[in-house]
Parts: structure tokens; sequence; C-alpha cells
């Protein structure tokens, strides 16, 4: 994956397949490969090229341990999307990545050709708050949870319930999470997470003007559906497409359905709102 200095930091980066560029943001603590394993196969697939990004703070990118700002990761993907040809592009994100989206639709529209918006919220809730100041602070204080424990806690609030009913499939996830549990969280990670969260910014996004879909997941705990569905209300004319049985980890739990919405309205064969 090669890495370029863009935007005064390096970003490592990746490009697969032919055809209009689609880019893809990852949210809080992930890295872009996570997109690897479902999304960009079927991207190329389907006939694009397709960029993921490990966001600053997410080695080997620059982790910027000092602090960053969404309007930071917006100004990154700006530079990225100017390197890789600066034509208007698909940008698709999840979670905090969806904030990146449509932050960027609003600052550069000339740089947009769709937006996608997973798991998104345009305002801030006390418990996603809560949980935030609760990460941060276990990072802070050294301390980290029994990993079998943190796998437990990942799992329920990131998966649907339909999922975790299933034992095999329960124990699966388990195990992915018990495993990343045992690593120590970066200073790059860190910094993310104390990123300011705190502004309402959905009155701002009836100014987005680029074609613009929005994916819900019916179980999501960490940004509830109706979050999205505001998202969605306040942008002129944008899709709103709910994905039953996931949580937040959707684009993992369900990717065919994912996968089939998303490509469907990047490829122009579902237009209409909602």
């Amino acid at each position: 994956m090669p890495i370029a200095t863009l935007n005064g930091i390096r970003l490592n980066y990746d490009v697969t397949g032919e055809g209009p560029l689609v880019l893809l943001i990852m949210g809080t603590g992930s890295p872009g490969r996570v997109w690897r394993t479902y999304q960009v196969p079927a991207l190329v697939k389907a006939g694009f090229r397709v960029a993921t990004v490990d966001n600053r703070g997410i080695a080997p990118s620059d982790e910027c341990a000092g602090g960053m700002s969404i309007d930071d990761l917006v100004a990154d993907t700006v530079a990225l999307i100017e390197h890789l040809g600066g034509t208007p592009t698909h940008v698709v994100g999840t979670s905090m990545g969806s904030r990146v989206v449509a932050e960027l639709a609003l600052a550069r529209p000339d740089l947009v050709a769709k937006a996608v918006m997973l798991a998104a919220t345009g305002r801030p809730h006390p418990m996603a708050h809560t949980l935030n100041l609760g990460e941060q602070a276990l990072h802070d204080q050294g301390m980290k949870l029994p990993a079998p424990y943190a796998a437990a806690i990942k799992a329920t609030l990131n998966l649907s319930p339909h999922t975790l009913e299933d034992p095999d499939r329960a124990q699966e996830w388990l195990d992915i999470f018990e495993f990343s549990a045992a690593a120590t969280p970066s200073a790059g990670v860190r910094a993310q997470l104390g990123m300011d969260r705190s502004h309402d910014r959905l009155a701002d996004y009836a100014r987005i003007t680029v074609p613009s879909l929005v994916i819900g997941f019916a179980d999501d705990r960490m940004t509830p559906a109706v979050f999205g569905r505001e998202v969605a209300d306040a942008i002129p004319g944008a899709r709103y497409e709910e994905i039953e049985h996931c949580g937040h980890f959707g684009y993992l739990e369900r990717p065919d359905e994912v996968n089939s919405v998303l490509i469907d309205f990047l490829t122009g064969r579902t237009t209409a709102p909602r």
C-alpha cells in the first residue's frame, strides 16, 4: 500500500480496480483494510476503482497524537481525492467516516459525485458521549478490560441480537474481538476518540447539494437508525435505506444487503428519493 505526504501528514492508502473512483472512509479506531473483506471486492466487480485509506490516527498513517478534528480528516480526504485525480468521486463513510463524508459534501461539493453515509448521526447524544468519555478514561488511566469481557461488550454494542443468538456466529465474533482486544490502543486512536463531537450539524446538512444516501442499521446501539433517518431528512432529496437484523457493524454482518443498496445507488439503478 502506498504512503503519500498529503495535507502535511503521511497517509497510507490503497487503490484497486478500474472505473469511476469510490473512496471508502472507516470509523473511529479502524483501519481502511476493514472494507476489503466485503465492500472492495463487490465494488470492483461492479466496475469501480476503489480506494481505502488509514485515517490520520491509524498507523502507518501519521498518528497525530497531539490531537485532530473532523475538519482535519476532511482536509485529508480532499488532498487524497486530488492526489488520485481530483475528479468528482463517490465517497462512502461509516460512523465517524459518515461525518467526514457529510462535512466533505458541504465543504467541497465539487469533489463529490455521490455521498453515502452508513451508521450516521448529525447531533450529539448523551449515551454516545458518555461511552466515548469512558473509552478515553480507560486509555488515559492505562487500564485494559480483560480481553473476554472487552470482546463481549464490543459484540453487545456493535452486533445485532439476531447475530448473537446463533452460538456459532457469536463465538466467531467473540474470538475476533478478543484477539483485537489484546492490543494496546494507540495514541492515534486516543486522538480520534478525543475529537469534538458536540455540535448539532443537522441544520447545516440542509445545504448539502450532492446526491446522498444514508444507510441505517436497524439494531444499531451505537448510532440508532433514527439518527440516520434524521440525517437523510435534513439533506434535500437524500435517500434513506434501513438494513434489518444488523447492528453498528452492519456492513460486516449483512454485507450482501449493504453492498446491493450501495451499488444500486452508485450505478444509478435507484435514484428516486425514499
